[in-house]
């Protein structure tokens, strides 16, 4: 790729702006969050301990030293953990449950070209600016969608995080990769005139609060767009049946993830945060996607196909955290399971598909005013 330059991981500075005025949630009933730790305040008003060890130290060794904690600080973000034959982000280690090595990157992939197929060979949906300035990719994953998007605006600086660093070295060069929890609070120096998120199931407790930054950190007149999941299989003909081996399977993980206080199915409630965040303009439209190359339509029997390539590739990576760190099962049984789910997706005489929720919403505002 001309003109590619090499990223550094690194987070945004922490010099954030102040909050915008976000409208308060509704007090009705969301899915389970995960309780959050109380922060630990530092005292104000004391003063901060200067390590006098520093003082007597030339600038080359007080430079020595900081680099020193800067690669301890890079070196713990790409120590993997490696569990049951599958390796797992180190950053913010646990918060994630499913892996970051080869085989799901590759699922990952697939479900990228699942979406494009949903979406008819488009990035995104939400009517943006014709010429970006600043674009955020949320849980960018492989980095794909990133990397296409800034190939699509090359005058718009794009920034993707994610948990890992498993994004690609060379890049465009209007794109950026970070190492980021966007559980966390957002600390990013301007707003954004597109946020995109997709795929994120299984990896967000308060979708609320995703969306309340969200809206935050959107430019007045710009948009934000989820493409999100839901995971409750059904058919249209009866021919998947309750009771079978993937339906249990799924409710058996949606009970591990609600457990962990994570959402399973995100895209069930991202049209109700977006309204309740703020946002107006909202769409919310709903793809359907087969399992397996059974359709009779062109684009849905492409799209059964890397479905159920996604699926067969990411099943163990799905389950073997879930069901042995939450649910207790050893993974000799996991892999029974799994075995009986591997030869019900593989029966074309079931016709079972999922749904893609495709959502965007804009801030209210004048663009101009932002600028």
């Amino acid at each position: 790729m001309e003109g590619a330059t090499e990223p550094a991981i690194v987070p945004e500075p922490a010099n954030a702006p102040e909050p915008a005025s976000i409208p308060e949630p509704t007090t009705e009933s969301v899915p389970a969050i995960a309780p959050q730790p109380t922060p630990v305040p530092i005292s104000e008003g004391l003063p901060i301990e200067v390590d006098q060890d520093n003082q007597d130290h030339d600038d080359s060794a007080y430079d020595s030293e900081t680099a020193s904690f800067t690669t301890s600080l890079a070196s713990s973000v790409v120590n993997y953990k490696e569990e049951n034959g599958r390796r797992y982000h180190a950053y913010r280690e646990g918060a994630y449950v499913f892996p970051n090595d080869e085989q799901e990157q590759e699922r990952l992939d697939l479900t990228h070209r699942l979406i494009m197929l949903a979406l008819e060979e488009r990035l995104y949906t939400a009517p943006i600016n014709k010429d970006p300035k600043r674009i955020l990719d949320l849980g960018t994953g492989t980095g794909i969608w990133a990397i296409e998007i800034a190939d699509e605006f090359p005058n718009a600086a794009v920034i993707g995080n994610d948990l890992s660093a498993i994004q690609p070295k060379w890049v465009p060069p209007n794109l950026t990769f970070e190492v980021d929890d966007i559980e966390s609070e957002w600390s990013y120096s301007g707003q954004f005139d597109f946020i995109h998120s997709r795929h994120l199931d299984f990896a967000i407790a308060d979708w609320g609060k995703l969306a309340r930054q969200c809206y935050q950190f959107t430019k007045p007149g710009g948009w934000c767009e989820w493409q999100e999941f839901d995971y409750h299989w059904y058919s249209d003909d009866d021919t998947f049946k309750k009771g079978s081996p993937i339906q249990l399977w799924s409710e058996e993980l949606f009970a591990a993830a609600e457990k962990m206080g994570k959402v399973p199915c995100p895209g069930l409630v991202t049209e109700k945060f977006a309204h309740e965040s703020g946002f107006i303009n909202v769409s919310h439209k709903i793809h359907k996607a087969p399992l397996g190359p059974w359709a009779k339509d062109k684009r849905l029997k492409e799209m059964g196909a890397f479905n159920l390539a996604g699926l067969l590739e990411g099943l163990e990576g799905f389950s073997i955290a879930l069901y042995t760190r939450v649910l207790g099962y050893s993974v000799e049984k996991v892999q029974t399971i799994l075995a009986d789910v591997r030869a019900q997706l593989r029966n074309p005489k079931i016709h079972a598909m999922i749904n893609i929720h495709v959502v965007y919403g804009q801030k209210p505002g004048d663009p101009s005013s932002s600028d």
